[in-house]
């Protein structure tokens, strides 16, 4: 059984240690803004000032159907989650090319893919797709506590041999529809108002997935306060590996870029598991679905960008990975006041108070 506890937060004698050196550089104080703030807070989950540029970004795809897809609740195919998977492996997709240019690399798990997919990414594998979670519970009790495990598994994995920043993504048919339980469950919003389009379903899909959503909502209740439960009920093993590999990741005190609204639906389960977590996390973008703002309002993230993405795949996170990248640069390769011989706000007041005298 994977088992997490409190989480203690970024080095504060760091950021401190980053906070002043972001006076001492060539522009004015807090010229750059939000750049600032992410510097400053690589150098406190880094634990060093300067903060080092990132050499080993890594993402983690976390694949699975899930039962409600046969609802009509997306629009594509439940068959489309293993052609991806094998796409991911082909360097095809998406997030391959987007890792590509932000410097990173990408590993697909096969958590609940409902085929058989290639046995180098089904190692952790948990089933053959979530259960139905309008109708029936996604897991079992040892499957759901097998997927945390995995998760867990996956961010010692990935620390272990290097990473020294996680990005989680998503594939899978439907997933937005239990993402969106959890989130409008976790946050009481009405399912109307939660429900997002997914995939692009036409209107027909949109009230077939309100009413899934309704249904795994009333089931779901009762578990809200209880994150295995809940992940258990009305979740699935994709979304209870996800959450265990960001409550993992914080443990280990590595810091995560989040993504879109499954990935970020498991980040509330992961702040639950592992209390304090979501200081390790930034929110790489906001995301088309509704629920995705309401879980990002949960967790207090503002996200680095919004370019009305709903893609999934770490994508959205992928996209943002240059702004944190930039954040770092400025930080570590700026010259000081002193290094540049540039005068400072204040050696200036001084002077003319001389000149003056």
């Amino acid at each position: 059984m994977a088992r997490f506890g409190p989480v203690a937060g970024p080095d504060a004698v760091w950021r401190g240690r980053a906070e002043a050196r972001q006076l001492e550089l060539t522009k004015p104080a807090g010229a750059l803004g939000r750049l600032e703030a992410l510097g400053n807070w690589v150098a406190a989950c880094q634990g060093v000032c300067p903060p080092r540029q990132f050499e080993r970004a890594r993402v983690v795809v976390f694949a699975g159907d899930h039962g409600v897809a046969r609802h009509g609740v997306s629009a594509y195919p439940s068959e489309v989650t293993a052609q991806m998977v094998a796409n991911f492996l082909a360097g095809g997709a998406a997030v391959n090319v987007l890792a590509r240019l932000a410097d990173a690399s990408v590993r697909v798990v096969d958590i609940a893919v409902d085929g058989d997919t290639d046995p180098s990414v089904s190692t952790h594998k948990v089933r053959r797709s979530s259960g139905r979670i309008d109708r029936e519970d996604a897991l079992t009790e040892t499957e759901v506590h097998a997927a945390l495990a995995a998760g867990k598994a996956i961010a010692d994995e990935e620390i272990d041999g290097g990473a020294d920043l996680l990005i989680a993504g998503d594939m899978g048919i439907g997933n937005t529809t239990p993402a969106t339980v959890l989130i409008a469950t976790l946050t009481d919003t009405e399912p109307v108002l939660a429900v997002g389009r997914g995939t692009g379903v036409d209107d027909a899909g949109w009230m077939r997935k309100a009413a899934a959503v309704r249904d795994a909502m009333w089931r779901a209740r009762p578990h809200r306060h209880d994150p295995v439960s809940l992940l258990r009920v009305a979740g699935g093993a994709d979304l209870a590996a996800a959450a265990g590999f960001l409550a993992q990741a914080a443990a280990r005190r590595t810091p995560v870029i989040l993504d879109g609204v499954v990935i970020t639906a498991a980040a509330l389960l992961a702040d639950m598991l592992a209390f304090g977590a979501k200081a390790w996390w930034v929110a790489g973008h906001r995301s088309t679905e509704p629920a995705h703002t309401q879980a990002l309002t949960r967790l207090g993230l503002d996200p680095l960008v919004d370019l009305d993405m709903r893609l999934g795949e770490g994508s959205g996170a992928l996209t943002a990975l240059p702004i944190l990248r930039a954040a770092v640069a400025t930080l570590a390769d700026m010259s000081t006041f002193a290094d540049a011989g540039v005068s400072t706000a204040d050696e200036t007041s001084s002077a003319t108070a001389e000149s003056t005298s």
